[in-house]
This record gives C-alpha cells, sequence and structure tokens, in this order.
C-alpha cells in the first residue's frame, strides 16, 4: 500500500526541495501537522534525481521511493532511448525498480506488465504510473523469474535490467554476478521473449558478453553528455556470429544524440594510416567520444571520416580539414613538443590547460604535477606516445565541428 502525502507533505516538500537535507531534518521532524521523517524521504530521492529525472523531479503529484531505487534507476534520457528499440503488443519489464523504464516502454508498447519484489516500490510505481497518464500497465508484486515461468505466451519484448549489488551492498559487473544470473536462466527468458532487451553496467567487457549470449544481434553502448552510462544488448531467437553483431555507439546531447554504428566485422576489416609527423603538423586533431571508444571502432572511426590515427595505440585522429558530423571533439592543432615543464612553457606561457592523457606513461594527476599545469583555460593538451614511441604533448584549442 502505498503512502499517501498530504497537501501539507507536499506543500514542504515544494518549499524545501532545494535545501539541505540534514539541517532540515530536525525542523521538519518537530512539526505536527506532517510526517517529518516521511518528508525527509521524499525531498532526499528527488535531490538524486533532479539532474537524470528533470521530469518527475518537477512533478509534484509522484512519490518516491527510497534514494537507493532513485540511483539504481535508469535517467529519463535513457529510458527513452531504450524504449524507441522496442515495440509490437506485449513487453515484461522483469525488474521494474521505480518504473521509469516501464514508463518509456508504456509509451510505446500496447500492454506493459511490471514485476517488483519490494512491495512498497511496486506501490509507488503504480501510484505514479497512473498520475503520468499511463493506464496500459498491469502492476505486479514478486520474482520476475518465478513469473516467467507462468507465463503461457512469448511476449514481444522481455526487458531485464539485473541488480548490480552484490548480497553485501557492493558493486559488481559481470552478469553471472547480478542478480537475477540472466546467463542462468537464459534458455527460459528466450523460450518467453521473441525480443530480449538486457541493460548492464558500462564496464562489462562487450567481447566476453558476446560470447555469453549468442544470440545477441546488436549492442547499444549509451552516453549521455559525454559519459557512458549502460550497455543494451539486444537478443533474438537464432544464433549469429560475433561478426555481425551490430554496434551503436550513441551519445545523449542536449542538441540531440550523436550516433556511430557499425558491424563489428567492419572494425575487423577497417585500415586505417598512421600520421606522417616527419612531414610536418596536422591541422586537425580528433578525439572519439567515450561511446565510440567503449563500442570498439578503433580504425572504423578513422577510416569513415578519413583521418589518420596518430600512433597505432593511441586512439586519436587527425586531419588536414574539419569534417563535419564526427562523432566527438575536434581541436585545432598548435604545435607538437616534449612532455616537459620547460618546453611546454614556450606554447602555453600562461601555464593553464585541459590535460588529457591518451596511451602515456603518467596519470593526469602525475603529469599536470610535473609540468606545474593548472587546469582550464582554452588550450587542451594531449599527452601521447607517437609510432616511433616518442612521448609528445600536443597542444591544441577547441575547432567547431
Amino acid at each position: 500500500m502505498v503512502q499517501h502525502l498530504t497537501d501539507a507533505e507536499r506543500a514542504a516538500i515544494t518549499t524545501h526541495l532545494t535545501q539541505d537535507v540534514r539541517a532540515l531534518a530536525l525542523q521538519l521532524t518537530k512539526r505536527t501537522d506532517i510526517d517529518g521523517l516521511v518528508v525527509v524521504a521524499q525531498i532526499q530521492a528527488r535531490q538524486k534525481a533532479r539532474t537524470k529525472l528533470p521530469g518527475w523531479y518537477a512533478n509534484p503529484a509522484l512519490i518516491f521511493p527510497p534514494p537507493l531505487s532513485v540511483e539504481q534507476a535508469s535517467s529519463e534520457a535513457t529510458a527513452a532511448y531504450k524504449a524507441s528499440l522496442v515495440g509490437g503488443g506485449t513487453l515484461l519489464d522483469l525488474t521494474g525498480g521505480m518504473g521509469v523504464d516501464t514508463a518509456a516502454f508504456a509509451a510505446r508498447v500496447a500492454r506493459v506488465t511490471y514485476l517488483e519484489q519490494q512491495p512498497a516500490v511496486a506501490a509507488a510505481t503504480a501510484y505514479n504510473l497512473l498520475q503520468l497518464g499511463l493506464a496500459n500497465v498491469e502492476t505486479q508484486v514478486g520474482d520476475g523469474l518465478a513469473y516467467l515461468g507462468n507465463v503461457p505466451e512469448p511476449v514481444d519484448w522481455l526487458y531485464l535490467d539485473p541488480a548490480r549489488r552484490d548480497e553485501r551492498g557492493g558493486r559488481v559487473v559481470g552478469l553471472a554476478d547480478c542478480e537475477p544470473d540472466v546467463l542462468t536462466y537464459l534458455p527460459l527468458v528466450l523460450a518467453k521473449g521473441r525480443n530480449v532487451l538486457i541493460k548492464t553496467s558500462p564496464l562489462l567487457d562487450i567481447e566476453a558478453t558476446l560470447r555469453q549470449l549468442p544470440t545477441c544481434r546488436a549492442v547499444h553502448v549509451v552516453a549521455v553528455q559525454g559519459e557512458v552510462k549502460e550497455l543494451l544488448f539486444v537478443l533474438g531467437q537464432t544464433e549469429r556470429p560475433a561478426s555481425a553483431v551490430q554496434l551503436v555507439a550513441v551519445d545523449l546531447r542536449h542538441d540531440g544524440p550523436v550516433t556511430f554504428a557499425f558491424e563489428r566485422a567492419d572494425e575487423t576489416r577497417a585500415t586505417v594510416a598512421l600520421t606522417e609527423w616527419a612531414t610536418g603538423l596536422p591541422t586537425y586533431l580528433y578525439e572519439p567520444n567515450a561511446a565510440v571508444l567503449k563500442a570498439g571502432a578503433f580504425r572504423l572511426v578513422g577510416e569513415r571520416f578519413g583521418l589518420a590515427k596518430v600512433a597505432p595505440h593511441s586512439h586519436l585522429y587527425t586531419g588536414n580539414r574539419l569534417v563535419e558530423g564526427f562523432p566527438g571533439r575536434a581541436f585545432h592543432i598548435d604545435a607538437l613538443c616534449k612532455a616537459d615543464r620547460k618546453t611546454l612553457l614556450a606554447h602555453v606561457p600562461g601555464g593553464q590547460a585541459n590535460l588529457t592523457v591518451r596511451n602515456f606513461p603518467q596519470t593526469v594527476d602525475l603529469l599536470r604535477k610535473q609540468l606545474s599545469l593548472r587546469e582550464g583555460g582554452d588550450v587542451y593538451v594531449f599527452a601521447t606516445t607517437l609510432p616511433n614511441n616518442d612521448k609528445r604533448l600536443i597542444i591544441t584549442r577547441k575547432a567547431l565541428l
């Protein structure tokens, strides 16, 4: 049973929403017209949701589950992206949680069934889905896989977002370590879902996981504003060679998604030239976004855009023209110099620059200290290793794509 909020409690949440929860706790728990503990918990949960769930955060009608459920929930942006991958008449969400993904799916699929083991979380989600105007979701309390065994006919889509914490609360990554263990129940999952969508940690090894999921047809690497947030594995009913699996690297940005899609065989076949540093400085340096790098398009991104690679293991690229549509950042190259303080200061007299390390023996923090370099400014320095094994700094400024 969901605990409904009184008008006074909603007003208190709205009034104090942006304030420090620890400072508020004593003040609110002294009030006799509200349940102060409930109000504090709601404020704390909403504050955790402010950035990744802006629509939910701003909706006063919704009741938030405990902060951990908010922390584990998808963002609205990634939920909308997941929903763009599904369709049809039926979807079963086996690991419902806060219901952000469920709400997104319900806007795309005719009938959605939501499963959640924690009654309080399930009750809050059922209430919230109705507040959001989504009447096509059936909520169930219980173990999703146990429920799945009693499903008479395969559904169009099955969705799983296994919990990535062990019984001691520590974070885990591998599918076999998550709850539920998708690999153990994979035959049942494939028998009950014509299509399967699995959300995993962004740290998961894609190559190793594809060997565990032989019917995988696509992997989506989803980033938000340059930071990889999740991996999505799309499974079908038939096995396919790993070389034919599609990889989609997408960065969900404020001005629209940036997408780079390919088959694994494309990367295997791709060839890319190395930068000829001896013949002079190239005009531009290109840095692929995090989603492209996680997807493993190390040669293909250079081949597709006609760029040379700084070095075989330095995932930076160069060219003499500014190319449109590159999935990442572009910089104008000003200089190439040795990685020592005196040489660098000749090119960066103020001693202030943004520092990035790519295939370089030192960390950013250690190198910054060695170079006495302050963070910030308009100069971007890339520390990397050239094909002849020389350690160099590439001095650049941002170029507009």
